[in-house]
């Protein structure tokens, strides 16, 4: 798959490649990363990206040329792709969303700054908003970057095991279970019994009764869009009973 990012930052986009799983993805050939720099298409001497905003009031707001500029030059570099938009007003950036841009074959991430970009840009280029949470960053880098993590993580041979990304909890719907390594006690805190025993299914239905417990302490709002089966209510309705002794 193939992430073109449009950002004023193209070196704090590109550090992604550089570390862990989307690093080893790069280097296995799985994704590819390529950034567009509006600036490199301003026509001033200056290479002017932003200017005042009608009406007044503080900041800068991204011109409409060179932004525009960037975006084309990215879309005639490969096959089509949509244009996503990294803002607060988009859809909240999900599992599902995740798992549905991973069967694209590429995707155009744009990156505002300042106060914004102009409005008129969006309406000619933008295909879709995407927010990853219903607070305000600095710029759209660390949401894109954010983007490529959680998509790539579906995409075939990103992951050590071609089930990680579906068998993860939150993949379910679910906050995850907790986790625990060696060694088996810490400050008299000791790893569950259960997780020892070597039996397999007894872990499985250990891992899903904690994870839908967690859920309902935590994010009762999943719980409530969630059809539960007869297994999964009896072991949330056994978490409960466990709590309240």
């Amino acid at each position: 798959m193939r992430f073109d990012v449009v950002t004023l930052f193209p070196d704090m986009v590109a550090a992604v490649k550089d570390y862990g799983v989307i690093g080893r993805a790069v280097d296995a050939g799985h994704i590819q990363l390529v950034t567009w720099n509006p600036r490199d298409y301003a026509t001033d001497r200056h290479s002017t990206v932003d200017d005042r905003p009608y009406g007044g009031g503080p900041g800068m707001v991204m011109k409409v040329e060179p932004v525009r500029a960037a975006i084309q030059a990215a879309r005639r570099a490969a096959q089509p792709a949509p244009v996503i938009y990294l803002s607060p007003e988009g859809e909240c950036l999900n599992n599902q969303a995740a798992e549905e841009l991973a069967g694209i074959e590429r995707i155009i991430l744009l990156c505002g700054r300042y106060e914004g970009i102009d409005e008129r840009l969006i309406d000619l280029e933008v295909d879709r908003r995407l927010s990853i949470g219903d607070f305000v960053v600095s710029g759209g880098e660390l949401p894109a970057m954010v983007v490529i993590d959680a998509v790539s993580r579906w995409l075939p041979g990103v992951l050590g095991h071609a089930e990680s990304a579906s068998a993860d909890a939150f993949a379910q719907g679910l906050l995850d279970w907790p986790h625990y390594t060696r060694p088996e006690v810490v400050d008299g805190l000791e790893v569950p019994a259960v997780l020892l025993s070597g039996d397999h299914q007894a872990v499985e239905r250990w891992r899903l009764r904690e994870a839908l417990g967690r859920t309902w302490e935590k994010r009762p709002d999943l719980l409530s869009q969630r059809r539960m089966s007869e297994k999964e209510q009896a072991l949330l309705d056994a978490y409960r009973a466990e709590q309240k002794d």
